[in-house]
């Protein structure tokens, strides 16, 4: 039987914001995705390990971690870790009126951690935060929203973010990363996302070359790759059977083109990998 990557929704039904205490707990997490929503993790007690897809990072708090939706992580504790979690689907946001948090939130696509000093950790702000969002008091979404863009824009400001503003046409980039992200790896070619985008392949290439001086199809390749590496390191599945998944005709035409992008059959992966 084919061995699933687990898709977690920790948002309640209807919800699209919510912020909660890091689980005091030692616990090795199984490798897992979220769903639709960014995962924002302050830590500011504990030790041990976060990994985000293939990166290991040794917990060194104060630190903060930022998840996009779908994105593979786990975490191995040797101490009890504090913090806070905020989880956010981007429906949170009014497209008109708070196009500027939208656009922070963009400015974090690359990031998957910022190390803090001990005064740079956003304490207040969380503690606000949290007892807006607990509270439930009138005008407390008003506030949240406001706190999140002074984190927001406070986190950007200690990576020393250049803000590159080449970065148009974003609306269409951003379509075609999410669709990327739920559609891999049962759509490999360029014109199937063009045609869910209802653009040519063309002016798809032309807004990925733009965005980051990369092809459409090799966006779409790296996506494939990581989503094979995915099952390779994280399930007991065989190679015949990822390449199923994986949505391949054929299992070798699956080895064929892992080795032509890693350099490496997928059964030398996972060996060397657990050597």
């Amino acid at each position: 039987m084919n061995q699933e990557i687990e898709i977690k929704n920790k948002l309640d039904e209807g919800r699209t914001f919510k912020i909660s205490r890091f689980k005091e707990q030692i616990k090795r997490t199984k490798p897992h995705k979220h769903d639709e929503y960014f995962e924002l993790i302050f830590l500011h007690e504990g030790e041990g390990f976060h990994c985000i897809e293939s990166e290991k990072y040794k917990v060194d708090v104060p630190d903060f971690y930022f998840l996009k939706p779908r994105q593979l992580h786990y975490w191995q504790f040797t101490s009890i870790p504090r913090g806070y979690v905020i989880l956010i689907n981007v429906s949170e946001f009014n497209p008109v009126r708070e196009t500027d948090l939208l656009e922070l939130l963009q400015k974090f696509s690359d990031i998957k951690r910022v190390r803090l000093k001990s005064e740079e950790y956003p304490d207040f702000l969380l503690n606000t935060i949290h007892k807006e969002f607990t509270g439930n008091s009138k005008y407390a979404k008003e506030i949240i929203h406001g706190l999140l863009k002074a984190l927001l824009g406070k986190l950007l400001q200690l990576t020393d973010d250049k803000g590159d503003n080449n970065i148009l046409p974003q609306s269409m980039y951003d379509k075609f990363q999410s669709i990327l992200i739920t559609e891999c790896p049962r759509l490999h070619k360029v014109h199937e996302y063009a045609d869910l985008l209802n653009i040519t392949p063309h002016a798809l290439n032309s807004i990925c070359k733009k965005q980051t001086n990369k092809s459409a199809s090799e966006i779409i390749t790296s996506q494939v790759i990581l989503e094979a590496k995915r099952y390779i390191l994280h399930t007991d599945n065989t190679i015949n059977e990822i390449a199923d998944i994986m949505c391949f005709s054929d299992p070798s035409n699956f080895v064929k083109f892992f080795k032509k992008h890693e350099g490496i059959t997928p059964f030398q992966f996972r060996e060397k990998t657990f050597q």
